[in-house]
C-alpha cells in the first residue's frame, strides 16, 4: 500500500482552506489507518496463542478451560467421546464445598472421532472452543461455547452427514455420601469434622424431553456450626448467611432429543450414574443447551420458574459474547516476539491465565486461587486422593486472603476492574457480621476479618479450633499459623482505592469496609495495650502492635512490617479520597500519627528492612519484610531507601533461604519492582513457564490446588511489573525488562490512562498514551 501526498501553499484564503481541510483529511485517514492496523495486529496476535491439540486426552487433566460470564467448563475428548464437567460460581452446599453441577457426554454414532483425524482448538479471540473429527467422508464439527451475559452452555453440532448424537447428564451425588479423612479437606471442617460429614444427593430427573437436576440445601449448614461454636447464637439473626436457601442446579436439553434412559458407571475411582438424551431421528444439525440456575429460593417451584426465564434467553447468536471476548482482548494485552523460547512462552501463557479470569469475570463470588472454576478429578493431581471431581484442597466457601489477592491485583494494570467487583462485594458483604464478631469478643468496634474465612465472614471451624482452652479469647484463632493476622484485608482495600484512582471508579459504598477494617486495628491494639497497663501508646505516641503476625511466618510479631506499611499505606490513600468529610479526615490523620516506624536489620554491613521489631517463632517460608516493596510500594524504582530493599532482597538469610517461584511465592514480583531485571526474568519465566500439563496455564498443585490461580496471578504481576511500574504520576517504562526481549503490550495506569508501545531491538517505538498528555509522566528506562 502506498500513499502520495502533494501539499501546495498559496496565499489565497480560500486555496489555503482547502489545502488545510484536505491536510485533515489526510491526517484522520491515517489515524484510521493506524487504529485499525493496531487492532488487526491485536486480532492476528490473540489468535497465535490459540491452544490446539491435534489428539485426543487421556483423561479429565489433559482437559480444556472453556467459559464465560460465571461458568467454566473442562472439556476433553477420550476415547471417542466428548466431556466435560460444569462449574459455576457460587454453588457452595450445607459442608460450604465448591460443588460442580455434574459432567456432560456426547457421544455420536457414527463417531466421526475415531479416527486419527482430529482436531480440538481453544479460539481465545471470540472465547469458545471447536472440535473437529473426519471419518470416511463423515466430517463432524462440534462448537463449545458460554454466553458471558446469561448462565446458557450452548453446544452446537453440525456435520456433512445426519448422525444420531447422545446427550448424558452424569453425576456422582446420585446418592449421599459421607466424606472422610482428607476429603473433607474440599469443605469447612476440614481436618476436625464434628460427626458424620454428609455430602447431600442432588435431585436428578427426567422432565419432559428435559433432564433438571438441583442441588438444595437443607436447613442446617456449616454457617449454624459455626455461629454456635464461635459463642455467636445472640446475633445468629442478624448475620448474612449465604448457605442459608441456597438452590442451585440447571436443565439439559436439546432440538429433537427425546430421553433414552440411564445407566451407571465409574470414571477413575468415582462411581456416577447417567441420564441420557437422544436424537430422534439421524440429523446433520443439532444445538444442546444447559441453562443454570443458582439463587436462594425457599421454594424449587420459585427456582424452576427462574431457570424457564433463563432457559428463553438461550439464541443461536453468539455475537454479543464474542464482542465481549474481542473487547476484553484489545484492552489489554503484552505480546513477547523474542529469541529466548521461555519469554515468549510467558506472554503465552499470561494471555491463557488471563481467558481463566476472564471466565468469572461476573461471578457471584470471587475466583477461588484454589483452582477456579477448572478443578478435575483429585486423584490426577494427588494419587492418594481418590475422591470425587468436588474436592479441592484447602477447601471451597473457605476464603485464603494471602493467596487470593494474587488473583486481583493484577487486573488494575490489565484494566479489568469489573471483574475485581466480586472480591469487593465478598468482603462488604461481610462487613457486619465481621463488626459483630469484633463487638461480641473484644466489646470494641471494627471489622475483624481473620485470614482463614469463611464465605459468611466468620473464621473456619478447623481454624478457629475444636479444642481450645475455655478460657480462650473467643475471638481468636486457636492456630498457630493464623493467629493475630488480621492485615491481609487491607490490601484489598487498598485494592478499592486503587480502582478509584486508576479508572475513576466510585467507591463510596465501599468506604465504611475501609474505615471499619483500619478502625479495628486502632481499637484493638489501644484495647490490647490498656489490658497490659496504663498506657495505650509507646513513648513515642505510637500504637504497640502486639501481638501481631508477619504473614504466616513471623509470628507473636511486636510492630510487624507488613501491617505497619499496610496501615501507613491505605490510610494516606484514604486521607486523599476527595469525598471524606473534614472530621473524618482529621481522625484517620491523628490515626496516621500513631503508626510506628518500620524497623530495620543489619546483614554484615548491609541495612535491610526487618519483617517486626521482635518475633517469637517462623511457622511459614513468606517474606514479609519485602511486602514494604510489594504490594504497599514504600520502597522501589525511583523512591527513597531503594538500596536498603535491594540489600533485603540480596541478603537477608530467610528471604534467600524461602526464595522460589512455586504457588504464592511473589520473588519475582519484588525482583521486578526493585528494578533486578536478570532475577525478575529469570523467576517470571519459571513461574509462567508451561504447566506440564496438557493446559499450558494448569499450574499446580504447588501450595494449594490444580489449576492453581495464585500460581498464575503472581506470573502476571511480575510480567507487568517487569514492563511498567507507577509512582504518583510518574509511569516508568521498562523498568526491570531484558533488552532483547521484543515485546509490544497495553497496559492501565493511574488516572484513566493507558500505555501501548512496543519495544523492538532495544527501542521504543509506537508508543501510544491515552489522554496524550500523560505522555509527559512516561519515563523510559530502555534507551
Amino acid at each position: 500500500m502506498g500513499l502520495n501526498i502533494e501539499i501546495s501553499f498559496t496565499t489565497k484564503p480560500q486555496r489555503a482552506q482547502s489545502t488545510l481541510a484536505n491536510l485533515l483529511g489526510v491526517f484522520r485517514w491515517l489515524k484510521f489507518v493506524f487504529v485499525f492496523f493496531v487492532s488487526l495486529w491485536s486480532t492476528f496476535a490473540i489468535a497465535q496463542e490459540n491452544v490446539v491439540w491435534t489428539s485426543q486426552s487421556n483423561n479429565s487433566s489433559a482437559s480444556m478451560p472453556v467459559g464465560g460470564g460465571d461458568i467454566g467448563l473442562n472439556l476433553w475428548v477420550e476415547n471417542g467421546e466428548v466431556y466435560f464437567y460444569i462449574s459455576q460460581s457460587g454453588t457452595f452446599d450445607e459442608n460450604n464445598t465448591l460443588l460442580k453441577l455434574g459432567r456432560v457426554k456426547l457421544k455420536l454414532s457414527p463417531n466421526p472421532f475415531e479416527e486419527k483425524t482430529f482436531k480440538q482448538e481453544l479460539i481465545l479471540k471470540d472465547g469458545y472452543a471447536e472440535i473437529t473429527g473426519s471419518r470416511d467422508e463423515l466430517n463432524v464439527k462440534v462448537k463449545i461455547w458460554v454466553d458471558v451475559f446469561n448462565p446458557l452452555i450452548n453446544i452446537e453440532i453440525k456435520s456433512n452427514r445426519k448422525i444420531v448424537i447422545e446427550a448424558s447428564f452424569e453425576s456422582w451425588r446420585f446418592e449421599d455420601k459421607i466424606t472422610k479423612g482428607k476429603e473433607n479437606n474440599q469443605n469447612s471442617y476440614k481436618w476436625a469434622p464434628q460427626g458424620i460429614v454428609k455430602t447431600q444427593k442432588d435431585n436428578i430427573a427426567f422432565v419432559g424431553n428435559r433432564i433438571q437436576f438441583f442441588h438444595q440445601n437443607k436447613s442446617e449448614t456449616v454457617f449454624d456450626v459455626a455461629v454456635k461454636q464461635q459463642g455467636l447464637e445472640d446475633h445468629k439473626s442478624e448475620l448474612f448467611n449465604p448457605l442459608k436457601d441456597l438452590v442451585f442446579g440447571g436443565i439439559m436439553e436439546g432440538e429433537n432429543m427425546v430421553p433414552a434412559g440411564n445407566y451407571s458407571g465409574r470414571y477413575l475411582s468415582t462411581p456416577f450414574k447417567g441420564w441420557t438424551i437422544k436424537s430422534k431421528n439421524p440429523t446433520s444439525m443439532t444445538k444442546l443447551t444447559i441453562a443454570l440456575n443458582t439463587v436462594k429460593s425457599k421454594s424449587i417451584v420459585d427456582w424452576t420458574s427462574n431457570l424457564e426465564a433463563i432457559r428463553k434467553k438461550a439464541s443461536n447468536n453468539q455475537k454479543a459474547s464474542i464482542k465481549w471476548w474481542n473487547g476484553y482482548w484489545k484492552k489489554s494485552f503484552i505480546y513477547i516476539n523474542s529469541n529466548d523460547s521461555l519469554a515468549n512462552q510467558s506472554a503465552k501463557n499470561y494471555q491463557l491465565f488471563r481467558y481463566m479470569l476472564g471466565c468469572n469475570a461476573f461471578g457471584k463470588y470471587p475466583t477461588k486461587f484454589n483452582g477456579g472454576l477448572f478443578t478435575f478429578d483429585p486423584q490426577l493431581t494427588d494419587t492418594a486422593l481418590k475422591y470425587t471431581p468436588d474436592f479441592r484442597n484447602w477447601g471451597g466457601g473457605t476464603h485464603t486472603a494471602q493467596n487470593q489477592r494474587l488473583v486481583y491485583w493484577p487486573l488494575l494494570k490489565s484494566g479489568d476492574f469489573d471483574m475485581m467487583k466480586p472480591q469487593f462485594d465478598f468482603y462488604l458483604n461481610l462487613l457486619n457480621n465481621a463488626e459483630i464478631r469484633t463487638k461480641s469478643s473484644w466489646g470494641h468496634n471494627g471489622a475483624s476479618f481473620t485470614e482463614q474465612l469463611e464465605n459468611f465472614g466468620l473464621p473456619n471451624p478447623a481454624e478457629y479450633g475444636w479444642t481450645r482452652p475455655t478460657d480462650f479469647n473467643k475471638g481468636m484463632e486457636y492456630n498457630a499459623w493464623l493467629e493475630y493476622e488480621w492485615d491481609t484485608v487491607l490490601e484489598f482495600c487498598m485494592m478499592i482505592l486503587e480502582t478509584e484512582r486508576y479508572n475513576g471508579a466510585n467507591i463510596e459504598k465501599y468506604l465504611p469496609l475501609i474505615e471499619s477494617s483500619l478502625t479495628f486495628f486502632k481499637e484493638h491494639y489501644t484495647y490490647l495495650a490498656k489490658q497490659r497497663g496504663a498506657k495505650a501508646l509507646d513513648a513515642d505516641g505510637h500504637l504497640v502492635l502486639y501481638p501481631g503476625s508477619g504473614a504466616e511466618t513471623y509470628k507473636m510479631a511486636y510492630n510487624s512490617t507488613s501491617t505497619i506499611a499496610a496501615l501507613k499505606t491505605v490510610l494516606e490513600r484514604l486521607i486523599e479520597h476527595p469525598n471524606l468529610p473534614e472530621n473524618q479526615k482529621a481522625n484517620w490523620k491523628e490515626m496516621l500519627k500513631t503508626i510506628p516506624p518500620i524497623s530495620f536489620r543489619a546483614y554484615g554491613e548491609h541495612p535491610t528492612i526487618s519483617p517486626a521489631k521482635l518475633w517469637e517463632r517462623i511457622n511459614n517460608t513468606e517474606s514479609p519484610q519485602l511486602y514494604p516493596v510489594f504490594p504497599w510500594g514504600i520502597y522501589g524504582i525511583g523512591k527513597a531507601g531503594l538500596d536498603t530493599a535491594i540489600n533485603t532482597y540480596k541478603y537477608d538469610a530467610d528471604v534467600l533461604k524461602f526464595r522460589s517461584h512455586v504457588g504464592w511465592k511473589q520473588d519475582n514480583i519484588f525482583a521486578a519492582r526493585l528494578g533486578l531485571t536478570d532475577d525478575a526474568a529469570k523467576l517470571t519465566t519459571a513461574k509462567l513457564k508451561d504447566s506440564g500439563r496438557r493446559f499450558p496455564a494448569f499450574w499446580g498443585p504447588g501450595f494449594d490446588w490444580t489449576a492453581d490461580h495464585n500460581w498464575g496471578g503472581s506470573g502476571m504481576i511480575g510480567l507487568q511489573e517487569m514492563l511498567m511500574q507507577v509512582d504518583g504520576k510518574k509511569i516508568y517504562l521498562f523498568p526491570a525488562w531484558p533488552k532483547e526481549w521484543n515485546v509490544h503490550f497495553k497496559l492501565f495506569a493511574p488516572y484513566q490512562t493507558t500505555v501501548e508501545g512496543t519495544l523492538r531491538d532495544g527501542k521504543l517505538t509506537d508508543l501510544k498514551v491515552v489522554p496524550e498528555e500523560r505522555k509527559e509522566d512516561i519515563v523510559n528506562m530502555v534507551k
